[in-house]
């Protein structure tokens, strides 16, 4: 019977990588990295060979084997596994990188700054004192060497191959026999006598006062080199000189260091190493404390490090969330820290959570969630969004509270490209349907039809076709004035997905009636946009080849691509205006014109009609009779008043809220009220529309017989007494025909017989 060996080495579930080993500290050990087969998470490897003839460096191996096995601390390097056998030692490690290569690579990029540093001997401290204080064990090694940093930039104590029982068990300390360690170890040991006082962490300060001076000024030369500072902070250096002072005795204890460098205006006492204490601690923390930090924390971190942020701070907000009720006030940090991950860290470890998230009850968390939507929207896929975010987003369109309703529709913006068709062609536009007719709040109102102007070219085009015109036309008619004005801008932002029909007979008309709409923002877009159109239809009749592409979406197209729906929540995007110059239109087409047009943010104007008003509610609610009433007084106004602007085209740069000179208009033009319709020629209170223009007439009066010389783009309605006046007229003249035909009729019968029949 045949028995085979198993090699212990191949069998083992770590592998080393083919890559050369890292600068290995001196001693006996070479670090390697590796990783894990199972699961291929990195690893660090340290690994010794046994030699022939160096039994006491295998002791030393072994010994630093079973320390490192049985100490478990977080600021002393974490053991995950090791193989022991006649021919080598390997310890696995979490992978870390020895201390003097990490600050060599990190002074490449700037060097660390004075608060991660503090943060890195504060750690290195709190493991001596646990060391000595709760182990009795005294390092015996404390170097650069010994200290190793982990991908969170996290400090670890390591290097265990010459520790020792503070109490003498086991002998004194073991012989290093290694010059570049020897160098560290404090004057009082050259004393063989044994007269010099000291306690039993006196040797491991010097060495951590060794350790300080060559993390700000370099390897250290000498030892004699410890009387100048260098660079060391100012802070930090009366409480350095009590470490290398020549007397044993005064070095303090590892505790009390902490203490003196953490007191106010100490070396320790910064948010950095805050944020840290309380990070560990935070399992034992009062839910009142966490809430407090967790809003507290999101204006720290843009100053920490990133690897920071990446390994250690994100791992307690999703732990916080998970397991301690953090609630809403972890979303700001949370979403802060995942600007610093790759797109596949942020699916695995974020989208999750935020997926989670959209189905609490927490209306705090709900809005949060909406409201920084932009910030994770980019990571979530299109089944993610119809599954598991969308069918619970929609709830917000029927929630009583205002903001989250308001919220909801904002965010559409940002889910719509991701939505599939029947939620966004049936499922969200039954919602707009209904936030649109019959939502209390004005501003919500508005809010649904500037989304849906944004969103319109996502819609399929029977889609468009349904529910745009009248989606819009209905905003028209709402009594809150920025919905109105959102109305028009939303027909002139959706023009590409129009008929020339149904420009002519369902926009236009609609967009005339608000030319005498009581807010004069509203007017002011309503010409803006009836003159649009008007030159769409003009170019049409001019050139009949177009007529195939009005109303045809085409991606890509330039002079029909949709204006794009804004990434940007509607609050901060800023649609501005721009016109070519009058030289400039008359060599490009007016259809290109169009196209080159912005047409402002419909939220922006709202937020503008807003600022003109008083009180929203109370215009809204005004009767008929105050509309009129504020329309006559309308007519009263000076020329130099807003309505002497109705008509005025000056430079769309300014945005349309602005306006500007008017412009003369062309030579034999007339102004409507220089018309007479058919009423006397003189009248007394005169045209009430005349104070719309300021333009002077300094052309000479044309023929009237003749009918081209008449302009008939400033058309108006005449006065109300010309009309009551041409209207008794017609009535008198109706009134003597028909006295007249029956006194005709009566003459040519003669007397009517009694009891006969009236036939006329």
């Amino acid at each position: 019977m045949w028995f085979f060996a198993r090699d212990p080495v191949r069998d083992f579930p770590f592998e080393l990588s083919p890559e050369p080993p890292e600068g290995s500290p001196p001693g006996p050990w070479v670090l390697h990295r590796g990783r894990k087969k199972a699961t291929g998470s990195p690893v660090s490897i340290f690994v010794y060979d046994v030699k022939p003839g160096a039994d006491e460096q295998t002791q030393v191996a072994k010994a630093a084997f079973k320390r490192l096995k049985t100490l478990r601390h977080p600021n002393i390097l974490a053991y995950i596994d090791g193989l022991e056998t006649e021919k080598c030692l390997h310890i696995v490690t979490e992978a870390v990188t020895p201390l003097g290569m990490y600050l060599k690579a990190r002074a490449e990029s700037g060097g660390l700054k004075d608060q991660e540093l503090s943060w890195g001997l504060h750690q290195v401290v709190k493991a001596l004192s646990f060391l000595v204080n709760d182990c009795g064990l005294i390092h015996n090694n404390v170097c650069m060497a010994a200290v190793f940093v982990d991908r969170a930039g996290e400090w670890k104590l390591g290097g265990l191959d010459y520790m020792y029982s503070a109490q003498g068990n086991g002998g004194g300390p073991p012989c290093k026999g290694i010059p570049e360690l020897e160098q560290y170890d404090p004057p009082e040991l050259a004393d063989s006598s044994g007269r010099v006082v000291r306690e039993k962490w006196s040797a491991d300060m010097w060495r951590l006062g060794c350790l300080i001076w060559e993390v700000f000024n370099g390897p250290l030369p000498r030892a004699a080199a410890l009387r100048n500072p260098g660079k060391i902070p100012k802070s930090l250096v009366p409480h350095y000189c009590e470490l290398v002072g020549a007397n044993p005795k005064v070095r303090p204890n590892p505790a009390r260091f902490l203490q003196n460098c953490q007191a106010p205006g100490g070396f320790m006492n910064n948010r950095f190493v805050e944020t840290n204490l309380f990070l560990e601690e935070i399992q034992i923390k009062e839910p009142a404390e966490k809430q407090k930090f967790f809003q507290e924390l999101s204006k720290s971190l843009d100053s920490f490090p990133e690897d920071f942020c990446r390994h250690k701070v994100l791992p307690q907000l999703l732990t916080a969330f998970e397991f301690g009720n953090a609630g809403a006030v972890v979303l700001t940090p949370l979403f802060k820290v995942g600007k610093y991950l790759s797109t596949e860290e942020y699916q695995q470890k974020i989208i999750p959570v935020v997926v989670k998230m959209f189905s609490s009850t927490d209306r705090a968390m709900r809005i949060r969630l909406l409201q920084q939507m932009e910030q994770f929207i980019q990571y979530l896929d299109e089944p993610t969004v119809n599954t598991q975010i969308f069918p619970h987003v929609v709830h917000g369109f029927l929630d009583t509270n205002p903001a989250i309703r308001e919220q909801t529709v904002k965010s559409m913006l940002l889910l719509a490209p991701k939505l599939s068709e029947n939620n966004l062609n049936m499922e969200l536009m039954k919602h707009f349907a209904r936030l649109q007719a019959k939502d209390e709040q004005g501003p919500i109102r508005c809010n649904t039809t500037v989304c849906l102007g944004k969103i319109g070219s996502y819609l399929s085009a029977s889609t468009r076709h349904r529910v745009l015109t009248s989606a819009f036309s209905r905003a028209t008619k709402d009594p809150f004035p920025p919905s109105r004005v959102a109305g028009v801008l939303g027909f002139a932002a959706t023009h590409n997905f129009y008929s020339t029909n149904d420009c002519a007979h369902k926009i236009l008309p609609v967009l005339c009636g608000l030319t005498v709409d009581p807010e004069k923002s509203v007017r002011d877009q309503a010409f803006k946009a009836i003159r649009s159109f008007l030159s769409k239809l003009e170019s049409v009749s001019e050139d009949p080849t177009q007529l195939a592409e009005v109303g045809t979406y085409v991606p890509g197209h330039p002079a029909l691509a949709p204006i794009p729906a804004s990434a940007t929540p509607i609050t901060s995007s800023h649609w501005e205006t721009q016109e070519n110059s009058k030289e400039e239109a008359q060599d490009n087409s007016t259809a290109d014109r169009w196209d080159d047009e912005d047409w402002g943010s419909l939220e922006q104007e709202a937020e503008s009609v807003l600022a003109q008003q008083d009180d929203w509610n109370a215009r809204s609610q005004a009767s008929p009779a105050e509309l009129v009433s504020r329309v006559n007084h309308l007519d009263h106004k000076s020329p130099e008043s807003d309505w002497s602007n109705w008509e005025a085209e000056g430079s769309w740069e300014q945005g349309w809220q602005e306006t500007s000179s008017p412009e003369l208009p062309p030579e034999g033009t007339r102004l409507a009220s220089e018309y007479n319709w058919g009423g006397p020629e003189s009248n007394d209170k005169g045209d009430p529309f005349a104070s719309l223009s300021v333009r002077s007439n300094t052309q000479p009066k044309a023929d009237l017989d003749t009918w081209g010389d008449d302009s008939w783009e400033g058309l108006e309605t005449e006065s109300r007494q010309a009309k009551a006046e041409l209207a008794r007229k017609k009535r008198e003249e109706r009134r003597r025909e028909m006295e007249a035909k029956r006194a005709e009729k009566k003459g040519a019968k003669g007397p009517m017989k009694l009891g006969a029949r009236k036939l006329d």
